[in-house]
């Protein structure tokens, strides 16, 4: 069975990695990572200077999924400069993500990392829902082209772009649109919904601080909005760039159905931070004996074959 799968120039033994969020911040969780059955690295996404993110408790799992408001803790672009580099040891892709609080924090940033050999690829985050102050910029279409276009100047990596979830099929063709005249190779989907809220009933209170109780929720329940992201995304953008679904992955059945739908490939976080990078073992597993029940020997045996009624 060959289960590897190749997106923007990267070859990857298998199809799931870790996203960026929980368990990739410093140099010993990126280094777990390393060590895990995951099949890439990305780091954190990380801004101009190191940020301490939004006031604890900023993260809470439920019944469900999780919400969290971590407001981007991360050590700086620069220390990732410098740690990125230690993890090539563990020979498999390395994905720096990067999340500028302005586009010339960016254009800094990642023209940085283009001069690092070591990084195999940039994933510019366009969708954290959790930076008090500061939209999304990936719902905003015209300001997404712009900041495509400066970035695809100075980036000499393959790049990505992490895009929140869409909704309205409007919107998947305005950012499909933007996408298919970038310099992007590869999208992800889905960030975390964003501006959800959980309260516990017994305190009468939101289960995290920051911005009133309103966070990003993840989770088994997004992962309806996850896949439907990525078919539709795989559907309008130009064959060449690639789609990474990302969105209540639990189980290997789940990384299954992303491919289906017509993933390249897939990344975990909820189930990550719940159990740690032993979970790739897991998922690694189960999604082998999938495809032995189903008889598939390759992904592309499946992969973007979802059947319609």
């Amino acid at each position: 069975m060959d289960i590897s799968t190749t997106f923007a120039g990267l070859k990857l033994e298998h199809p799931i990695f870790n996203a960026a969020g929980p368990i990739c911040v410093t140099k010993e969780e990126l280094e777990a990572l390393g060590r895990s059955q995951g099949a890439a690295i990305v780091s954190k996404s990380c801004t101009l200077e190191p940020r301490e993110g939004n006031p604890k408790p900023r993260y809470k799992d439920f019944e469900g999924g999780s919400i969290n408001s971590m407001g981007l803790p991360n050590l700086g672009y620069l220390a990732y400069k410098e740690i990125l580099p230690q993890l090539a040891q563990y020979k498999k892709p390395i994905i720096a993500s990067v999340s500028g609080l302005k586009l010339d924090d960016n254009l800094q940033i990642i023209k940085t990392f283009s001069e690092v050999d070591s990084i195999d690829a940039v994933e510019l985050n366009l969708s954290c829902p959790n930076l008090i102050g500061k939209p999304q910029v990936g719902y905003d279409f015209e300001q997404s082209r712009e900041v495509l276009t400066a970035v695809g100047k100075v980036c000499k990596k393959p790049l990505g772009v992490k895009l929140p979830p869409y909704f309205d099929f409007v919107h998947f063709e305005e950012m499909a649109n933007v996408l298919n005249a970038s310099t992007v190779q590869f999208a992800t989907c889905i960030n975390s919904l964003g501006n959800g809220l959980v309260i516990d009933p017994e305190k009468e209170q939101a289960v995290i601080k920051p911005k009133g109780g309103f966070g990003g929720v993840g989770g088994s329940g997004v992962k309806p909005f996850g896949l439907a992201n990525v078919r539709k995304f795989r559907e309008l953008l130009k064959p060449e760039i690639a789609v990474i679904g990302c969105g209540g992955v639990t189980s290997g059945l789940d990384v299954f159905e992303y491919i289906l739908a017509g993933a390249d490939a897939v990344q975990i976080a909820t189930v990550l931070q719940q159990e740690g990078p032993d979970v790739f073992t897991r998922l690694l597993s189960e999604f082998k004996q999938v495809l032995q029940k189903k008889g598939y020997t390759s992904l592309a045996d499946f992969k973007n074959k979802l059947k319609v009624m």
